[in-house]
């Protein structure tokens, strides 16, 4: 058989590709001298030592998840650079307020696009989920602790430091509840196998997950207690050691257990935080902070020290080495009542109200310098800080808080960067979780008949195809991105207003993490009280014409630096 192929179709009908060159590899590579094509595989020199097992996601993670959550949540307590960026994450995802901006699918539910219902039901659920939501009444929490936006902090927290949300739905007593859904967040540590289950570990059940045979959860093994509880383990209630078993999800859709974690690979069923792959750079910083600050205080300590240039062997000579009747001492001793009555029993001469000390012969008095004995590693401490920032997914500037090198270009690019990394997130784990709660809430107040823009004929059913992802469709504005240079984000947001290319919901969630249609409301407000008053508004048509030509104007200072 030939071993000339043609390969016009891939290279073009000019390219000429000679058979010869194509018959057998080059007689000096390492391929045909029997090496390896990838300097990666080499098993010489460097590499030799280097060959990690290849194992399932699960075979690599499960048996060390334990120690990696022990550790990372120890860093996340310990760290303050890596508990900043943790703050960072809730900040800038989260923010104070994280509102709902329904969306529901009116050509899914009623063949056809209807403005007028879409925005009275948008009006109606936005307001009453928000009320029940941010009540604080903490309707919302089963624990009846934290907020819808407090919960929403919380599982971006501990996605941060355990890398998995574990929560489950709850349908609580009539207690006064204006609704009875409710979500209680469980610490992933409960989400274990029981011990009377081990041997379908392998199998069937896995670090708690009961899977089927595509690997998708079925149910969820959630111990009534920490497995390390301590002290605060009540143990003459044999409950508290135990298993519940919970479905994944109702015979008819209904959701029961949330479980959140970004797989890296197929076939994963827990996750693990994401600084874990710099734990040993982060201990180090640590380290390194706590020791260059102790040897600062050491060096505060000692303003001077009194030096001798008397050698070892002279001083020797003098008797230092008796232990009895020290002659250099007593030497010593003699010389310095000499100087004392010389300078009329003062322990220090003065020139100009300065002092002079007085030493022994062969010694000398050295100043310390505190600053010369300071940190000596900046430059190292700054590059392990790179290298956490990398991890966490966030901006040196933002990690350090150190912005003395940073000018407006890089900021801009630091901060799309991270931008970037906190929207992915933010729909990971903050969406994920407020849907879960969203979509429990409403099915509940559609069931109950509560939303009025629902009462009319041929509704369509909750439970319907795809009714349920059409009705609770929503996004979600959490915190703003802010601003760097306002003058010039303002411009550019103006420009792709004008062009088309974004809209007012977009730039007011992005500046501000505000709703458009809140902010559209206050301006009409305030525009209509400044003409009761007579007024001049700064809505006007002339000043808003006035207002769009001094932005998109070049400006004459040559820009902000």
């Amino acid at each position: 058989m030939s071993a000339a192929y043609d390969f016009s179709d891939l290279l073009g009908a000019e390219a000429v590709v000679p058979p010869a060159a194509l018959a057998v590899p080059p007689a000096a590579s390492a391929v045909a001298a029997g090496g390896v094509a990838y300097d990666g595989s080499s098993k010489l020199d460097r590499l030799s030592r280097w060959r990690p097992a290849i194992r399932s996601a699960d075979a690599d993670l499960l048996p060390e998840k334990v120690d990696l959550d022990a550790r990372a949540r120890d860093t996340f307590r310990n760290d303050a650079y890596v508990a900043g960026g943790g703050s960072i994450y809730k900040d800038s995802i989260v923010g104070s307020r994280y509102f709902l901006n329904a969306k529901p699918e009116t050509k899914i539910l009623f063949g056809d696009d209807d403005e007028q219902w879409e925005a009275e039901y948008q009006e109606e659920v936005e307001t009453k989920f928000t009320l029940w939501a941010e009540s604080p009444q903490n309707w919302v929490d089963a624990a009846r602790r934290n907020s819808f936006t407090a919960m929403i902090r919380l599982a971006v927290g501990v996605d941060m430091s355990g890398g998995e949300v574990l929560a489950s739905a709850e349908w609580m007593p009539k207690d006064g509840r204006p609704y009875r859904v409710a979500m209680q967040m469980i610490d992933a540590d409960r989400l274990s196998t029981p011990s009377d289950l081990t041997f379908l570990t392998n199998s069937l059940i896995r670090n708690g997950v009961e899977r089927d045979r595509r690997g998708a959860p079925v149910a969820y093994y959630i111990r009534n207690s920490h497995p390390n509880e301590g002290p605060f383990l009540d143990y003459t209630d044999l409950s508290a050691v135990t298993w519940n078993r919970v479905p994944a999800r109702k015979s008819w859709g209904r959701p029961m257990i949330l479980h959140l974690f970004e797989q890296t690979r197929p076939d994963q069923t827990r996750g693990v935080s994401k600084i874990v792959s710099a734990l040993t750079e982060m201990r180090m910083t640590k380290h390194f902070r706590k020791t260059e600050l102790e040897r600062a205080v050491v060096a505060a300590t000692y303003a001077a020290s009194i030096e001798s240039e008397i050698p070892q062997d002279v001083a020797a000579a003098l008797g230092t080495g008796s232990s009895d009747g020290n002659p250099t001492t007593q030497w010593m001793t003699d010389y310095l009542a000499a100087i004392a009555v010389y300078c009329g029993n003062a322990t220090n001469l003065h020139m100009d109200g300065a002092k002079i000390p007085i030493f022994a012969p062969g010694t000398k008095l050295h100043i310390q310098n505190p600053g010369a004995t300071g940190p000596v590693g900046d430059k190292f401490e700054q590059s392990l800080l790179r290298y956490i920032a990398a991890a966490l997914g966030v901006s040196y500037e933002q990690l350090s808080r150190d912005y003395t090198q940073t000018n407006y270009s890089s900021a801009r690019a630091a901060m799309g960067e991270t931008w970037k990394t906190m929207q992915a997130k933010k729909k990971l784990v903050a969406d994920a979780t407020a849907n879960f709660i969203y979509r429990l809430w409403l099915e509940e107040a559609i069931n109950y008949n509560q939303i009025e823009s629902l009462k009319r004929r041929d509704i369509p059913k909750f439970y319907d195809g795809l009714n349920a992802e059409a009705y609770s469709a929503c996004e979600w504005i959490g915190a703003g991105q802010g601003q760097i240079d306002p003058l010039k984000e303002t411009q550019a947001s103006v420009l792709k207003l004008k062009a088309g290319l974004s809209t007012k919901e977009i730039e007011i969630a992005r500046f501000s993490g505000g709703d458009w249609r809140k902010v559209s409301r206050q301006i009409a407000r305030e525009h209509a009280l400044d003409k009761s008053y007579g007024n001049p508004s700064v809505y006007d048509q002339a000043d808003t014409t006035n207002l769009e030509n001094s932005l998109t104007a070049q400006p004459n200072d040559g820009g902000s630096k």
